[in-house]
């Protein structure tokens, strides 16, 4: 579009001067008639500068025959098509040839007759006389070459250099201010044609400043991409727009629902708190050591989520530093179905894990690792029923596959598109499901902290498939 913008000014800038130039030819052309009209002798015309042209030219038909001066036959020619005449003298003045001459043209001539016949001298109303010379044998001779044409003329120059240097500066002068207003006038046409859709981008920008981002431009003209751009500009602001509005209901919602969570187990450990301090209570070392687990597993929770809270912060803003080590993938993914298993809460879940070799080693934060496969692992769990088998599957490719595959209820495709969303709960989510929600979220963030790429394929009533490349 730079090269075709820069063109089109060009191109004005090149219209701008051929219209000038037109214009000066046509105003020439015009004072050429007009000096015609007035029969001014300050210009002349093609037809006579041939004229002379023609006479001087015709020295080289003039030749000699037996000592006497002639014209050949072509010169006689020429004579009959322009209707013309000839007469040649000698150095004294006197006829010694002519051809087609007029009766009533004299045969002697004086200096002065030579100069009057030049000068001003015509033989009847139609008949212009143009004089030249030739030298022959080292004797020159003049001839007078009368064509009879009504329309030459010949007019005697003179002129003073002073008022030709005046109308020049006035012409001049004049030739520039009409010039200057022409261009001055095309150019503002240009410029309005060429600035026209600039304006209309202006004010196109103004009004996505202003955050309405309903613009819908016909890309056309030299302008198109910059309105297609405009265009694109408007929808991706659009879309934008909508996507934060959506972000900041879910986190309404989230704010919301993990306040609740949190109410719930600070309700407890208040209440617990409350009865324990107080003196009218009588509680058994049992009963204290209960009410004391209690308020230990409700502040252990508040901790996983504010943990959550700062962990996908930093994930997100880039700040976590990963603390890498080589690490056998298979004794950790082993080691983590093992804990989930010994948990007495999922002891009676079918959680089978799967490997074709003992030793996949991998340059990882294993604290980060651990974490993201755990939430893999215990989202699979709480969106399923007790029944449902969950596979944990590793093996090594051109990369490393880690699979977690349920045959349970599957996941809705729009809910597929949002799993790895910050603050996203799904409507699978039972009671079992209470914390931050940003489980997924965190694991994804940890993936690809370490270069890995995660996946998920579900279909609705028949279980959900994780895959992650390492």
């Amino acid at each position: 579009m730079k090269w075709w913008l820069t063109g089109r000014y060009l191109l004005s800038v090149v219209l701008v001067v051929i219209l000038v130039l037109v214009i000066n030819i046509v105003l020439v052309v015009g004072l050429l008639v007009a000096q015609t009209t007035a029969k001014k002798p300050i210009l002349f015309n093609n037809r006579e500068i041939s004229a002379e042209a023609f006479t001087t030219g015709f020295g080289d038909h003039i030749t000699t025959v037996h000592g006497y001066v002639v014209i050949n036959e072509q010169g006689k020619k020429e004579l009959e098509a322009k209707n013309a005449w000839i007469q040649i003298l000698n150095e004294n003045g006197r006829e010694i040839y002519s051809y087609r001459l007029p009766k009533q043209v004299q045969k002697k001539y004086t200096p002065l007759d030579v100069i009057q016949m030049y000068k001003y001298k015509e033989v009847d109303g139609k008949t212009t006389v143009f004089v030249s010379g030739k030298e022959i044998n080292q004797t020159y001779y003049s001839y007078f070459i009368g064509i009879a044409d009504p329309n030459i003329g010949k007019y005697v120059l003179s002129y003073d250099y002073r008022d030709i240097f005046h109308v020049f500066k006035v012409g001049g002068l004049l030739f520039i201010i009409i010039d200057g207003l022409i261009a001055v006038l095309i150019g503002y046409f240009f410029s309005k044609r060429l600035a026209k859709p600039v304006n209309s981008i202006i004010e196109g920008i103004k009004r996505l400043a202003n955050k309405e981002y309903n613009l819908n431009y016909e890309p056309k003209g030299i302008y198109k991409d910059v309105f297609y751009n405009v265009n694109y500009l408007s929808n991706e602001l659009r879309v934008n727009e909508n996507e934060r509005k959506k972000l900041d209901k879910m986190k309404e919602e989230w704010i919301s629902n993990i306040s609740h969570d949190i109410k719930t187990p600070l309700a407890s450990i208040q209440g617990y708190a409350e009865m324990m301090k107080d003196a009218e209570y009588h509680f058994s070392l049992a009963e204290m050591m209960e009410y004391a687990g209690i308020i230990e597993s409700k502040s252990l929770y508040i901790k996983e989520v504010i943990e959550d809270l700062n962990l996908t912060t930093r994930l997100k803003s880039k700040e976590l530093t990963l603390n890498t080590k080589t690490i056998n993938l298979v004794t950790l993914l082993r080691n983590t179905v093992i804990d989930i298993l010994n948990d007495a809460k999922y002891s009676d879940r079918d959680i089978e894990f799967q490997c074709n070799q003992e030793t996949i080693l991998f340059d990882a934060d294993e604290i980060l690792i651990r974490r993201a496969i755990n939430n893999l692992i215990y989202n699979a769990i709480v969106h399923n029923d007790n029944h449902v088998k969950i596979v944990v599957r590793i093996e090594k490719k051109e990369q490393i596959h880690i699979t977690i595959q349920d045959d349970g209820k599957g996941i809705q495709k729009q809910e597929v598109d949002r799993i790895f969303d910050r603050y996203y709960r799904g409507t699978n989510t039972g009671e079992l499901h209470k914390g931050s929600g940003l489980g997924m979220a965190i694991a994804n963030d940890i993936i690809q902290a370490h270069n890995g790429e995660i996946k998920v394929n579900s279909i609705l009533g028949h279980g959900t498939t994780i895959e992650i490349k390492l």
